[in-house]
């Protein structure tokens, strides 16, 4: 059949009209795909991700997301990018090579020509040791270029603290200055003058420890929210009162900063102002007073504390900057043996972790809290740093037959330590510990007790083999712990047992 040549012009018509057709929708698709690219992700849905990959069991990190969501966050984050320099695994360096520092020049020039200003104290932030530079960013197209450049081993948007604001996030054991009741047998006393020993010293044999050792000789660094200075006991002479030597000391620092410029150096002080980690000094190295008030385990070692967070959560960029120059000042000082650190966060911090393999590379022996929060965040498994190799996990468990994890801890592959923080059917309550203000006590239970119960039997080691290495002392804790040499899939190594670890 013969076709006409105006069928023929009417084929070639239908066609062209469909691929204008295909061709208009794709341009309206791309412009569209522009004009979404240009407005930032709202925090909620922001959020909505994280929470959807969290409740899979996945890790989060930012580095698997695109580069509109990064750049959505770092815009809700006060325009806050921190960026890690360097070759993979290059976290820190006491002697910066010129290859590095060309390095670190190239980002800032690049950001410098996308965003259009010269640095300045209020667009970029360096660190010492650690390989970390915080820069102001607003403009998609800085994040897009960063992300196509040599010698950056991540981009993180520090300054997000939108997740979990709505108390999903809250530590049920966090910041209270009030002070309690203690029913009394939920300790015992011993000499001078009624000095209480919290119920679960005596379910790790702490007690029978200090006949072999008290932490004499040893220095623990805690990374938390300081000393209150109300608490003579933990402070001065306070320190030195009953039964504890006069030669031991506290001191205390201050690397959180308070303000709502992410660049101000205006640093908050020495002083708890949430009352947790005062509650971590008197588990670790309260005195042996004579003043009638709870004992810590290594009660003659000596304490250096530093302020660097406001809480427990690790949400807020000052928080994550003061964790992480607390660890680069710890890992310098010769004295320092032992960091404890209950604190921490869902996931990974970049600049915190840097400066954990730093402190980890000058020997210290650094323990951080499994996790202790709401029913919300259990699911979620061990909480960072203690996920990382370079830390030692611990969490906490109750006193029954069977091993289960405390009503707000929580447990997993990664923990290496337990230690007892609640009665089995609720029998006893968290441990008694000293209160925010003198004469006063307090309750304190879930990881964060059991991770600074741990670090000092670490230090009771420590004292009895003064020359022993960081491996030494920890493979004495394993040896002296319930499952060893197995290693249980949710609590680590189980129970220590210090009297054993001390003889």
């Amino acid at each position: 059949m013969k076709t006409t040549p105006f069928k023929l012009l009417l084929v070639v018509l239908v066609i062209f009209s469909s691929c204008a057709e295909d061709t208009t929708s794709d341009i309206k698709e791309q412009e569209q795909q522009l004009l979404d690219q240009s407005k930032p992700l709202t925090i909620e849905e922001i959020n909505a991700e994280i929470e959807m990959q969290l409740n899979k069991g996945e890790t989060f990190e930012w580095k698997n997301e695109t580069d509109h969501f990064l750049w959505s966050a770092v815009v809700h984050g006060n325009n806050i990018l921190t960026i890690g320099y360097g070759n993979e695994n290059e976290n820190f360096s006491e002697n910066r090579s010129k290859e590095l520092l060309d390095k670190k020049e190239n980002i800032i020039k690049s950001i410098e020509a996308t965003e259009n200003y010269t640095r300045s104290k209020e667009t970029v932030v360096e660190y010492e040791i650690i390989n970390v530079i915080d820069v102001k960013i607003e403009n998609l197209e800085s994040i897009t270029r960063l992300r196509k450049m040599d010698g950056i081993r991540y981009l993180e948007p520090n300054g997000y603290n939108h997740y979990g604001t709505n108390n999903a996030m809250r530590s049920s054991s966090g910041c209270s200055k009030d002070g309690e009741s203690i029913n009394s047998a939920h300790y015992s006393t011993i000499a001078p003058n009624n000095a209480q020993v919290s119920w679960h010293f005596n379910q790790h044999n702490i007690p029978q420890a200090w006949n072999y050792s008290t932490g004499a000789g040893i220095t623990i660094g805690l990374i938390d929210t300081g000393v209150s200075q109300s608490q003579s006991l933990l402070n001065g002479n306070g320190f030195k009162d009953g039964y504890s030597s006069n030669s031991r000391f506290v001191q205390k620092y201050g690397t959180f900063i308070d303000s709502n410029w992410w660049w101000s150096s205006n640093y908050d002080g020495p002083h708890d102002k949430c009352g947790h980690g005062t509650a971590m000094a008197s588990t670790m190295a309260a005195p042996r007073n004579d003043n009638g008030m709870p004992v810590g385990v290594a009660y003659n070692s000596n304490l250096v504390a530093y302020r660097a967070t406001e809480d427990v959560l690790l949400n807020d960029y000052h928080e994550r900057k003061g964790v992480s120059k607390a660890l680069t000042e710890l890992a310098n000082r010769n004295d320092v043996k032992i960091i404890s650190m209950s604190i921490g966060y869902v996931w990974s911090i970049g600049n915190i972790k840097d400066a954990v393999k730093y402190a980890y590379s000058k020997g210290k022996l650094i323990f951080a809290a499994g996790g202790t929060s709401t029913s919300f965040t259990n699911g979620y498994g061990v909480i960072f740093p203690a996920t990382m190799s370079e830390t030692v996990a611990v969490t906490g468990v109750n006193d029954g037959s069977n091993y289960e994890r405390c009503d707000t801890c929580h447990s997993g592959s990664k923990i290496d330590f337990t230690i007892i923080m609640e009665g089995n059917n609720n029998t006893s309550k968290a441990p008694p510990v000293l209160g925010f203000y003198n004469n006063q006590r307090r309750y304190t239970g879930g990881s964060s007790v059991a991770t600074a119960t741990t670090a000092g039997i670490a230090a009771l080691v420590w004292s009895r083999h003064p020359s022993w290495s960081r491996t030494q002392v920890l493979n004495k804790l394993k040896q002296s712990s319930e499952f060893y040499p197995n290693k249980n899939s949710s609590f680590g190594y189980g129970n220590i047992n210090a009297l054993q670890a001390v003889q």
